[in-house]
């Protein structure tokens, strides 16, 4: 039986990402997580085909040409993220459930694609300021880079009525509880 798709999108510093992670360790559920592809280097231990599937931006640029992304987006100059048809195909076909963490763009792009057989979840924030707190608290970014962070964060929470379902993050064990749970229902459906 063919898989379904899940689709993820949330500001940074949401918590998307520990969500995420929660439900792959569940059991049961046969998530197999959406292998992106990109154009820039390896990174440590990365191997193609495993973390990413690694292009050069020359051949990133063929393939959108040829259609063979389902979405994409060049982050920065040369610096291409997307996701190929080909793979999530593949994987469907094997029975997966496919699991994307993807830019709100993104997600919307595959939910027009695959209509009801892919679940959009968006994972919001109890508000910006708490945002604020969790990316301080994090010690990892600039003031600047916080600061770009929750503008884009504003913008992004603007998507948040085009996904099919959101989950407030304000207490992480019951976002986890709410994730799951609609996940389950999703993929008991017929």
């Amino acid at each position: 039986m063919a898989g379904k798709l899940i689709i993820f999108s949330a500001p940074s510093g949401s918590g998307k990402s520990t969500i995420i992670n929660h439900l792959m360790q569940q059991q049961g559920l046969n998530l197999s997580f959406s292998i992106s592809a990109t154009s820039r280097p390896p990174r440590g231990t990365e191997r193609d085909g495993v973390e990413y599937f690694f292009l050069t931006p020359e051949e990133f640029r063929r393939r959108i040409a040829n259609g063979d992304f389902l979405e994409y987006e060049e982050v920065y100059k040369d610096r291409f993220y997307g996701t190929l048809k080909s793979q999530v195909e593949k994987q469907l076909a094997e029975g997966d459930n496919v699991v994307f963490d993807v830019d709100v763009k993104g997600g919307c792009r595959i939910k027009d694609l695959y209509g009801p057989r892919a679940l959009s979840m968006f994972i919001q924030p109890p508000s910006i300021d708490a945002l604020r707190q969790r990316l301080e608290g994090r010690g990892t970014d600039s003031p600047e880079v916080i600061n770009d962070r929750l503008a884009r964060a504003a913008y992004e929470l603007t998507f948040a009525p085009k996904f099919d379902t959101v989950v407030v993050n304000d207490d992480l064990e019951k976002a986890k509880s709410e994730a799951l749970a609609k996940l389950k229902a999703f993929l008991e459906k017929p």
